[in-house]
């Protein structure tokens, strides 16, 4: 459980980070977001969620 505490606030602090340091790059982003596809949307959520799995598995191994 604290394994998910720890990744959970790392997470927090990449998004609070890029969103103090790159505010309207992101806002553009998830404007452009906005318009796609849903299931580009989705392809593009599964891409990211795998290769987020693959990394952990790599480091954790």
């Amino acid at each position: 459980m604290s394994d998910l505490a720890t990744a959970l606030g790392l997470l927090l602090v990449i998004e609070g980070i890029a969103l103090a340091a790159i505010p309207g790059m992101l806002r553009r982003f998830t404007e452009t977001l906005a318009v796609l596809p849903e299931t580009t949307q989705r392809i593009a959520g599964l891409v990211a969620a795998g290769a987020g799995l693959l990394l952990v598995w790599l480091v954790r191994g």
